[in-house]
């Protein structure tokens, strides 16, 4: 098939390129034709063009007539209208032999390569007729090795279907035998179990019973064989305290001796270890014990009672001496309360001042408040109070506990700093009724205060030497 399409498609391009030759050739000669033409059509445009000239350059007499000069005007515009389509007809021949000529070139190249393919399809041609004949060969072979094969194959597979059967027996076999090796693991591993259970349960017991053997000999101080002879299963067993006292108060006689029953005597015995277990461990230096700590509760009591006793002396002090505070306090307030209200009229006169207490029902607890209205203002807080006048208020207070309560002496370092003229006026006439009843030292750099002493002592340098002066002021002996 590919041959035969080969074939067809190398005599179609014969087809084709002996008709582009063909169709070259008639162009050639069109073009040929044309050339000619064209030639012609120049010569006889160079005669019209000489004629023209030697018309144009010939005298006005000789010159042609009008209608002559026309024809040949007409004559050389048709030869010249000629030369254009001649030269046009040229150019499209030439243009149309270029393409023609270029299509007959690729249709001789792909020729070409047609006649190549053809050669190469030939060559395959000759490869596969060599082929074939190497099948045919191969194929006789083959026949051959096919039967061999087949009659081998129904031998393996016969082996392979014994082998088989084989195999299946086999691991049935084992199947079995591993099963029965798992049965056999399983019952070991339960024999195991149970032979370990014995030997924990075997020692667990030896181990009791020497830890009973020891017990009875550590508290009860008596051997195995002896323990058994008197206290062993063939032995009665005698009845129990509490059922000899129920006999007792029922009136009945006292009961027999019972035989051994294991059961009824393991209830016995775990009902006496509850009972030995409440009662506790007995302690051999209990009464040793006890005395030591009778001896410290009687000294605790006694201790005690003197704590008690000493509280309450010491809640009796308390209270003569809360009694005494309240009535000393209750006197000194009292009397501060009034000497603040002339003293603080002396100060601000005109004002009202007074002590007021937070808790009046609980004098040992309660607080003083100072409520001072100097004259003029509606306000008794200390807070809002000028300096000076908050400054005299305290003096006030001061000075009326001075008076409540006199000392034979009065230091006060400054306390007039802060007061103007107005103000100190006041202080110092409040100063000069203390100075009736009692000695002041003022520390002072107020003039008028200096003024209104008996005596003044300051420090003062000569010749860098720190010397401490006196001046007397008045004739006081004081």
């Amino acid at each position: 098939k590919q041959r035969n399409a080969v074939a067809r498609r190398a005599a179609e391009l014969g087809a084709a390129a002996s008709s582009a030759e063909g169709e070259v050739r008639r162009l050639l000669e069109g073009k040929r034709a044309a050339e000619t033409a064209r030639d012609a059509d120049l010569a006889g445009l160079t005669e019209l063009e000489d004629e023209l000239r030697q018309a144009e350059s010939a005298p006005e007499e000789d010159d042609p007539s009008t209608s002559e000069r026309d024809s040949l005007s007409v004559a050389l515009q048709q030869a010249r209208q000629n030369e254009m389509e001649t030269r046009l007809a040229v150019r499209t021949a030439e243009e149309r032999v270029s393409a023609l000529a270029g299509r007959a070139d690729a249709l001789e190249r792909q020729a070409h390569q047609e006649h190549q393919a053809r050669q190469r399809a030939a060559m395959r041609k000759a490869v596969r007729q060599r082929a074939c004949s190497v099948a045919e060969l191969v194929a006789d072979g083959v026949g051959s090795a096919l039967e061999h094969i087949e009659r081998s194959l129904a031998q393996a597979a016969s082996e392979r279907d014994a082998a088989q059967q084989a195999k299946n027996a086999r691991e049935a076999a084992v199947t079995e035998v591993r099963k029965r090796a798992r049965e056999l693991a399983s019952e070991l591993d339960r024999l195991t179990d149970a032979v370990h259970r014995d030997e924990v349960a075997r020692t667990e017991q030896r181990l009791r019973i020497e830890q009973l053997e020891s017990r009875a000999a550590e508290e009860f101080g008596i051997d195995v064989d002896t323990l058994i002879a008197e206290y062993g299963p063939e032995q009665p067993v005698p009845p129990t305290a509490a059922e000899l006292a129920k006999a007792d108060d029922d009136g009945k006689p006292e009961p027999m001796a019972a035989p051994f029953e294991r059961p009824v005597q393991e209830k016995r015995a775990a009902r006496a270890e509850r009972e030995l277990k409440l009662l506790g461990k007995v302690n051999p230096l209990a009464l040793e014990e006890f005395a030591a700590l009778e001896e410290r509760y009687k000294f605790l009591a006694e201790q005690l009672d003197d704590l008690t006793r000493s509280k309450k002396d010491l809640l009796s002090v308390v209270k003569d001496v809360d009694d005494r505070i309240l009535e000393v306090f209750t006197s000194a307030y009292a009397d501060v309360a009034a000497e603040f209200e002339k003293v603080f009229s002396t100060v601000f006169p005109g004002g009202e001042g007074r002590l007021l207490l937070t808790e009046p029902d609980n004098m040992l607890t309660t607080g003083i408040e100072v409520e001072a209205r100097p004259p003029g203002k509606k306000v008794k807080r200390l807070s809002l109070l000028s300096g000076g006048e908050r400054s005299l208020t305290a003096i006030a207070l001061l000075c009326a506990i001075f008076r409540a309560r006199p000392s034979p002496f009065y230091l006060m370092d400054e306390v007039e700093a802060a007061l103007d003229d107005v103000n100190l006026g006041r202080l110092l006439t409040l100063l000069s009724q203390l100075r009736e009843t009692s000695q002041l030292l003022v520390i002072t750099h107020q003039k008028r205060t200096m003024e209104i002493g008996d005596a003044l002592y300051g420090v003062t340098m000569r010749s860098g030497v720190t010397q401490v002066i006196s001046q007397r002021l008045g004739d006081s002996e004081d």
